[in-house]
């Protein structure tokens, strides 16, 4: 039996993943009080049950303390009861605003401020976080890239690791990107906006991909950046590392930054055990 246990943040998409599992043939139960749970996996795990794979959802409640979930899965553990954990995160911001936007309150927010009961809860999951098998960073995730990685986990049972990249182009004129690990600056290659016929394309027509790309110091910047790139990921990963931001910027963010964003995605792809994500910052912001 393969049984998945699913814990969080409140609001780092939880429930969504509960449900994907669940399309995925899970049996998936949550939240189920605390002091219930080391009975339900005895339950499970007879020999004559029909249930192959289940899912129990953990979170943070304001009426029970979550140390006595650590304590119960640590006791399963010791009675030779195995499952896997995964701990979905956000960054602290977005789950901020996302808590604003939708008007509910944290629940251990027990003053009424979104702020405090975020950082709270992130310290009393710590510990479980770092015992986690599997962490998904859903701060820049769409709904059918987590469905793809949870699929790569628990449907294709692909090997996994916590990182996830996220490939980015973005213009200087409108500020580097905050959350930006690496910020590689393109402004060095001709600009596609000073020939007419191609200002107003984008980086992700061929056109444009052709001009930047048939440039001999593009190619040669693409092979050193892409040689760096898969050097630094798996020290990363050794160091505990889960989310990684490669910013290429441009004037714009519109011609050559999108073309050796495009062009770096397409090379890290499936080329490794991590996840992989590509964004287009400002694409569509302003004029060309």
């Amino acid at each position: 039996m393969r049984f998945v246990i699913v814990t969080g943040m409140s609001g780092g998409g939880k429930s969504t993943a509960l449900k994907m599992l669940e399309d995925a043939g899970f049996y998936c139960v949550d939240n189920l009080p605390i002091s219930l749970v080391e009975k339900f996996v005895e339950l499970i795990s007879t020999p004559n049950s029909e249930i192959s794979k289940v899912v129990l959802g953990l979170d943070v409640r304001s009426d029970q303390s979550f140390e006595d979930a650590t304590r119960i899965l640590t006791q399963l553990k010791k009675k030779g009861y195995t499952f896997e954990i995964l701990f979905m995160d956000t960054d602290e911001n977005v789950l901020i605003k996302r808590y604003k936007e939708t008007r509910r309150v944290h629940p251990l927010a027990l003053d009424g401020r979104v702020e405090d009961g975020v950082r709270r809860e992130r310290e009393v999951l710590k510990n479980i976080r770092q015992s986690a098998d599997y962490v998904i960073d859903t701060t820049n995730l769409l709904t059918r890239e987590l469905k793809a990685e949870l699929d790569r986990i628990f449907v294709e049972n692909g090997e996994y690791n916590s990182l996830m990249v996220t490939v980015m182009s973005f213009g200087f004129k409108y500020g580097i990107p905050a959350d930006a690990d690496l910020v590689f600056d393109v402004r060095f290659l001709p600009n596609p906006f000073y020939i007419e016929e191609l200002k107003h394309k984008t980086g992700n027509d061929k056109e444009i991909q052709d001009f930047v790309m048939g440039n001999e110091e593009a190619e040669c910047f693409m092979n050193k950046l892409t040689d760096m790139i898969h050097f630094l990921i798996p020290n990363y990963v050794k160091e505990g590392k889960y989310r990684l931001v490669i910013a290429i910027g441009c004037t714009g963010g519109k011609h050559r930054s999108v073309t050796l964003a495009n062009e770096l995605y397409k090379r890290m792809k499936d080329k490794g055990n991590y996840g992989m994500k590509l964004y287009h910052r400002d694409l569509t912001t302003g004029n060309f």
